[in-house]
């Protein structure tokens, strides 16, 4: 079905793994184009109820951008390379209503580190090495990477990190609050399921509602308390709300059907 991509959808939970191992999973217009196919599927297929998105091998999750696919660009062409990955792949993932996390397997770098990024959350194998190395080539991040890293680390470190080009290993990514969990590659993505198996038992119009509410907050969005007030209204008027204050009341487990 897909030339760059694994998928394989078990127990409601998609994996979507990036496999072009000799490349480190660089991220080329075939992968940006075949990722925004396999998160339309996402949206659209019922049967899948989360994310686990990948890297093939055990180096690298996605080692950044295929740099030959910019020598040939001008300043046009450079803004509409990052306008086509931010509209097809990168603000298609943060806005999944469903949930999406990225098991980064290995290096995550420049554009891979802005894909980690736009999942909804990030747990790491103990090699992950993050970096947003872009000004060693006289550019800046553009896959929302300014955005996205100012969000989840703050103003200084951000700064820093950006402008010196430097890695950073999972240990120090988590303490930034980048990932998460930190683990060894053999149990990475053991983690991802044992945290998306126990989501997927939640109620799904509100997993939906939670992501939209946290994505306005990152943001600064000045509508995201009245947008709260709006979609917790809003859950009052579905099933899933009915069976799971039902569910309390009577002291049984909630079985939620999305509606």
């Amino acid at each position: 079905m897909y030339q760059t991509l694994l998928t394989e959808l078990q127990d409601g939970i998609q994996t979507i793994t990036i496999n072009r191992p000799d490349k480190l999973n660089a991220l080329n217009k075939d992968v940006i184009a075949e990722l925004g196919k396999a998160f339309d599927d996402v949206y659209s297929n019922p049967e899948i109820k989360s994310v686990i998105l990948t890297g093939a091998g055990e180096k690298s999750f996605v080692a950044g951008a295929d740099i030959s696919e910019f020598t040939s660009l001008n300043g046009a062409g450079g803004a509409e390379l990052a306008k086509r990955g931010q509209d097809l792949v990168f603000d298609k993932i943060e806005n999944c209503p469903k949930p999406v996390v990225a098991a980064v397997n290995g290096f995550a770098l420049g554009g891979g580190c802005e894909l980690a990024m736009s999942c909804h959350f990030r747990i790491a194998a103990e090699n992950a090495k993050f970096g947003q190395p872009e000004v060693n080539l006289g550019l800046i991040p553009g896959y929302g990477g300014t955005q996205r890293l100012t969000q989840l680390i703050g103003k200084g470190k951000s700064m820093e990190l950006m402008m010196t080009a430097d890695m950073i290993g999972a240990d120090d990514a988590k303490s930034l609050g980048l990932v998460n969990h930190v683990l060894p590659l053999a149990e990475l993505l053991g983690k991802a399921r044992e945290i998306l198996t126990k989501i997927n038992t939640k109620a799904p119009v509100a997993l939906a509602k939670v992501i939209a509410c946290v994505n306005e907050a990152a943001k600064g969005d000045a509508e995201g308390f009245r947008n709260e007030i709006t979609r917790f209204g809003e859950c009052f008027d579905t099933e899933d709300m009915k069976e799971g204050t039902g569910a309390f009341l009577e002291k049984r487990k909630a079985t939620f059907k999305g509606k």
